[in-house]
């Protein structure tokens, strides 16, 4: 375990969400300060943030849950469409925000928890202060995430959907261990690697029983849905009206840079920067720049 978990005083909690569900989340902090939450990506969990909190937390009252299915939190034995959508999710965090009663959250997300907080950010508009997008998925990529020169990346997608993730990944500890070290290794930037302590503490989390399946439920959940859900191309696309910035590292392999062309269509309000050098991993591979874009979103959102 990294020396910086051993030097800093965690606080672990639990809060009862939606369907009596236990979220697990670590906050650090001054209540009395801007609420940060910081939503993690796969394969993650709270840990994600692990370089991001302790900055963060000497000016902001700093959360990062872990999803249901995924870390110290709940994994309730639903079927994915019936307790994993990314609507799901959001609900979660919503009753987190509300039972801790937070106000004007600047919401700070990775991978798929981009995903949560984009739907946090419509279907809670006034719960949410500002957003932090990492390398987002968003509707403006469209098909292109199935051109057949990223195929490449996003076979696990497709793997995730089929009896044997549970048969060829989950049925050792051995098998999950490869699978997720390839991903990070992967993923990253030529130039940034994860430590062997980091790694290790991850795939400890992932080993533990029924973690892995219930981590990807999520993925099946988004497959369900879009199999009954018909999306017209006249219809205008959703605004999100946050003040939001977005990060993206030029080096992401499965998230690609050139992706972001199309966010002013779904963004009213959004600035955009690009990290060289980074992959897919921003809030590990430069937490500076996600501390900073923190920080002036906040006094933006106080002009």
């Amino acid at each position: 375990m990294g020396t910086y978990l051993n030097e800093m005083n965690w606080d672990h909690y639990y809060c009862e969400v939606s369907g009596n569900v236990l979220l697990h989340y670590v906050s650090s902090g001054n209540t009395d300060k801007t609420p940060v939450i910081l939503l993690h990506g796969w394969p993650g969990f709270w840990f994600d943030w692990r370089f991001v909190i302790p900055e963060l937390s000497k000016n902001f009252y700093v959360l990062a849950p872990d999803f249901r299915g995924f870390g110290l939190s709940e994994k309730p034995n639903l079927a994915p469409h019936e307790g994993y959508t990314p609507e799901h999710l959001a609900e979660d965090i919503i009753a987190l925000i509300v039972k801790l009663k937070l106000k004007n959250a600047i919401v700070v997300a990775h991978d798929i928890g981009a995903t949560v907080a984009q739907t946090l950010a419509k279907n809670y508009p006034n719960d949410i202060g500002g957003l932090v997008l990492l390398n987002p998925p968003y509707p403006g990529i469209g098909t292109r995430r199935f051109d057949p020169a990223v195929q490449k990346e996003y076979w696990y997608q497709h793997l995730h959907q089929l009896p044997l993730a549970e048969t060829l990944i989950g049925n050792t500890k051995e098998n999950i261990r490869t699978y997720i070290s390839h991903f990070y290794s992967h993923w990253t930037a030529k130039t940034k690697n994860i430590t062997e302590d980091d790694l290790e503490h991850i795939l400890q989390v992932y080993c533990e029983e029924d973690h892995f399946i219930k981590s990807i439920s999520y993925y099946r959940a988004r497959a369900a849905a879009k199999t009954i859900t018909s999306i017209s191309t006249n219809t205008p696309p959703t605004l999100i009206n946050q003040k939001t910035k977005v990060l993206w590292g030029e080096e992401d392999p499965v998230i690609l840079a050139e992706w972001s062309d199309q966010l002013c269509h779904y963004f009213s309000d959004f600035s955009l920067s690009f990290i060289p050098e980074v992959g897919h991993f921003v809030p590990f591979e430069a937490p500076e720049h996600v501390i900073n874009a923190i920080i002036k979103i906040n006094d933006e959102l106080k002009l």
